[in-house]
């Protein structure tokens, strides 16, 4: 019986020993949790060069997956296993792949989302830098992944991550901050939860009191779609009140939503990940623009290589204002070798 009784006391003082260290885990996330402002300043590029009335440009949008989602992953929010890469070769691999890609597209503005600044799952590699290095390119960079610790899945937990959302271009910006979109998650795992946010760049026009103004999104992707639509709410009234100034606009990213007349891709199997779909109120004076039929995204329950018939999406492209020329636009088809979207590219006439 003494056996018995000092097994059970083990037994009890081992638990609360994990009780007592997962609270002070939660505490300490809690304490450590990001809390943006709803509006903050963020350094703009320093570039020189001013827009006119007239002009042509070419913009690239490209979740870049933080380089860590290329033809080798799954990913276990997709229903996956995994985390992270094997190794930070992977990530190499990829990184540099893609800064091929964005080198042979010579936009003359980037938005590229999941950019890593120094996350387990990418192996600390600061990616805003190598691929500034590489374009010869200034940036301005706004988190909405910026988490000490998340302890899922346990026990190859993701751990740090610092990510977010980057633009990269050569124009001038007079101004550049950070707008907290709506979150949809409530304690405890708001605590180490995404912040989503857009990134508003304006750009002054030659000869004019309008502003060229580019907003880099990725909307909520893991919640039961109210978030979605809550952020796409707010994305339209930011998208009113631009076109009450007469303002240029462009937005350009990931939407973690169909678009209205986009082919919908039918879910190979039960309980993978579905987007759902953009609401088609936009504002007066604003267009969606995307591939209807080449899709932008794939599935991560699986790694590609491999599989012969992935789940695949359309839930990258742009919304532009009325006072801008769409003159084309274009999926960039790499395979989705280096990650798990595909870029797409617009070029616009300013009018």
């Amino acid at each position: 019986m003494k056996k018995f009784w000092k097994i059970l006391r083990t037994i009890l003082i081992v638990v609360l020993c994990v009780v007592v260290l997962a609270a002070l885990a939660f505490v300490a996330l809690t304490l450590f949790e990001y809390k943006p402002a709803d509006t903050e300043a963020v350094t703009p590029p320093d570039g020189t060069r001013v827009v006119k009335v007239g002009d042509t440009l070419k913009i690239m949008t490209y979740n870049i997956g933080y380089a860590g989602l290329g033809e080798e992953e799954d990913f276990f929010m997709d229903g996956g296993k995994k985390t992270r890469p094997d190794s930070a070769e992977i990530v190499e691999k990829n990184l540099n792949g893609i800064i091929e890609e964005l080198k042979a597209a010579g936009a003359d503005i980037f938005l590229l989302q999941e950019v890593d600044t120094g996350s387990k799952r990418s192996y600390k590699i600061d990616e805003t830098k190598r691929i500034s290095e590489a374009l010869g390119l200034p940036f301005d960079f706004a988190y909405n992944f910026h988490s000490v610790y998340t302890p899922i899945p346990f026990p190859d937990t993701m751990g740090r991550v610092m990510s977010g959302l980057a633009t990269y271009t050569s124009l001038s910006v007079s101004s550049a901050e950070r707008i907290q979109l709506p979150c949809p998650f409530s304690w405890p795992v708001r605590a180490f939860n995404l912040k989503r946010c857009l990134l508003i760049n304006r750009m002054p026009i030659e000869g004019s009191d309008k502003e060229l103004v580019i907003i880099n999104l990725h909307l909520e992707a893991y919640d039961d779609g109210e978030g979605k639509i809550a952020q796409t709410k707010m994305l339209y009234e930011v998208l009113k009140a631009e076109a009450a100034k007469g303002n240029y606009v462009v937005v350009g990213g990931d939407f973690n939503q169909t678009f209205p007349g986009a082919s919908r891709f039918e879910p190979i199997e039960e309980g993978l990940w579905a987007p759902g779909t953009l609401s088609n109120d936009l504002p007066e004076g604003f267009s969606f623009f995307f591939d209807a039929e080449t899709p932008t995204c794939r599935s991560l329950d699986t790694a590609l290589a491999g599989n012969p018939d992935p789940q695949y999406y359309i839930i990258d492209g742009f919304i532009v204002s009325a006072n801008i020329t769409v003159e084309s636009l274009e999926v960039i088809k790499t395979g989705f070798d280096n990650s798990d979207h595909q870029p797409l590219v617009i070029v616009i006439t300013l009018n």
